[in-house]
């Protein structure tokens, strides 16, 4: 099989910048092992497989893969995926809407200019954060109880605790553990001062497939569901400009918005920075 391949960068608008998206298309054919085996080659965070849709009402199909396993959704590929089949030359069947179909369900995409935004999904975790998963998170960031502002889980798929720290320098001070014994997806966010060009920086923590701690650069899940939190408590306004991956001299820009209708909107523009043929 020889197909056509892109990598993408998302949630930037300056070159290499943004989170790489690797995105195969015409995946129909290949396993789940063969999709596995080929997202850990590509050493990315993440790679996407667009497939035909099997829902009526969908547009593509899209599978997401770390280089651990499948998520049924994840934010940055499914922008990053819907800007590749676009710009394939994928027309959607409605007039306001794509519709992404993939493990959590169909998902709402609209096109607003050069930006692509979708409608963060609900919640498959939230509530109060235990003491003892506290102490785990503080161990892990190095800071104490003292320092948080407010918590909660905040998990739309993979898993996020959200943790709230005074300031967005508070956040890019941090210097987690390498190597910590506990695992936790954490995200981490702190607030700009007013009139800043971004009003919160955020940092994602996970731990890869050697029990490492690492953190990815720009993260659409963990903006989807910090803006739910952060909104809903009245910690945010409804729309608002995001950074990540400020310490890693990246300039990720996560657009949010939350309409009339309750829905919360995360956006982002991206590039295509390859173009070609993979051959499987």
């Amino acid at each position: 099989m020889t197909n056509i391949y892109k990598t993408v960068d998302v949630f930037t608008q300056k070159a290499f910048s943004g989170n790489p998206l690797a995105v195969i298309f015409g995946a129909d054919g290949l396993s789940t092992k063969e999709m596995q085996h080929i997202t850990r080659w590509m050493n990315l965070s993440e790679s996407v497989f667009l497939q035909k849709p099997e829902h009526p009402d969908a547009d593509y199909k899209v599978r997401i893969f770390t280089l651990t396993g499948e998520l049924p959704f994840a934010g940055h590929p499914t922008i990053g995926s819907c800007f590749a089949w676009l710009e394939n030359g994928g027309k959607a069947k409605d007039k306001n809407f794509i519709i992404q179909e993939c493990a959590a369900g169909l998902i709402k995409l609209k096109l607003d200019g050069e930006k692509i935004s979708f409608i963060a999904p609900p919640l498959i975790r939230s509530g109060t954060v235990s003491d003892t998963d506290l102490k785990m998170a503080c161990r892990i960031l190095g800071i104490t109880s003292q320092d948080i502002k407010a918590s909660h889980w905040i998990d739309n798929g993979p898993g996020w605790m959200g943790i709230l720290l005074e300031s967005a320098d508070k956040v890019l001070q941090l210097k987690p553990k390498s190597n910590p014994d506990d695992h936790f997806d954490i995200g981490v966010i702190g607030a700009y001062p007013q009139n800043s060009e971004s009003q919160f920086e955020l940092r994602a923590l996970f731990n890869n497939q050697n029990g490492s701690l690492v953190e990815d650069p720009v993260t659409g899940s963990l903006n989807a569901s910090a803006a739910q939190w952060l909104i809903k408590k009245g910690l945010a306004p409804s729309t608002y400009i995001a950074s990540q991956g400020t310490c890693m001299q990246r300039q990720g820009r996560v657009h949010i918005h939350q309409d009339e209708a309750g829905n919360t909107w995360v956006g982002g523009h991206c590039t295509t920075r390859v173009n070609g043929l993979i051959k499987i």
